[in-house]
């Protein structure tokens, strides 16, 4: 394997100048944004209640506390619920929305699509209110249901995104050579479009189970005691009583969506 890159017979002294200035700089700039996140990992391995460097010994005592601990269980248990059925719904009303709109031109497709795709610019707090205000009265609020509603609506934009980038490439002939052989609608898209586009609906999917699963101010504003979810106990946490047991939830939840990404960059390197 090959480190060093090969540089063509005319680069100059100056253009492999800027070749490695500029790769230092993208390393200089990656180390500035993963930094303040990596020192959180040794943290959790402290023996010390304080979050403090050096760190005076080290210890799996917090990850215990984590996973002997009634609030940090009852939290985890919640985002383990909120956050796949979020994704569920978010998926299959995303997917619709983006076959629908692939196919059929209108007046008002580009107002449509920028309804659609409001939640990824309103503010996250204005959002938290006026669903707050719209749910109170209906019962929504202190619910599973509102939690998984306003989650879905948060998500749903990456699903339809995505997908609408995959249907770019996607050749209609297949789906009216199906119709003209005698299948159905329903039985044409799950036999001929969704095999196809399979690596956008995934890709989307796991933009909406993270963007659910990381969520804490609409859960603010909806949630009640019994619907808790890792990043409001978190949240809370900090607050309230600071203790290493957040360093480890943090390092777990690192770990958790850095294999989100891997596994979302296996399906692009799938889907080329």
């Amino acid at each position: 394997m090959r480190l060093l890159p090969t540089f063509p017979a005319y680069a100059t002294p100056l253009d492999k100048l800027g070749w490695w200035a500029l790769r230092a700089a993208c390393v200089g700039v990656l180390v500035f944004l993963l930094l303040p996140i990596l020192v959180i990992i040794p943290l959790s391995f402290s023996d010390s209640s304080f979050l403090v460097y050096p760190i005076p010994g080290w210890s799996l005592k917090w990850y215990e506390n984590l996973f002997t601990s009634a609030e940090w269980i009852r939290a985890a248990k919640n985002s383990f619920i909120v956050a796949p059925a979020a994704t569920l719904v978010a998926t299959v009303l995303g997917t619709m929305a983006a076959v629908g709109l692939s196919r059929t031109n209108f007046a008002f497709k580009g107002a449509l699509m920028s309804l659609l795709i409001a939640p990824m610019v309103v503010p996250i707090v204005v959002v938290g209110v006026s669903t707050y205000l719209f749910f109170a009265p209906i019962g929504l609020a202190d619910s599973y249901a509102g939690l998984i509603i306003v989650h879905a609506a948060l998500g749903a934009p990456f699903v339809l995104t995505t997908v609408l980038a995959t249907l770019q490439g996607f050749n209609h002939n297949l789906v009216r050579a199906s119709l003209s052989l005698g299948a159905g609608p329903v039985a044409t898209f799950f036999r001929i479009t969704l095999p196809v586009i399979a690596p956008g609906v995934i890709s989307g999917a796991l933009f909406a189970f993270a963007t659910s699963f990381d969520e804490v101010v609409v859960t603010l504003f909806l949630a009640g005691p019994e619907q808790v979810t890792l990043p409001r106990q978190m949240f809370t946490g900090i607050r309230e009583n600071i203790t290493p047991t957040i360093a480890a939830v943090a390092t777990l939840l690192i770990l958790f969506t850095t294999s989100l990404l891997l596994a979302l960059e296996w399906l692009r390197g799938r889907r080329r």
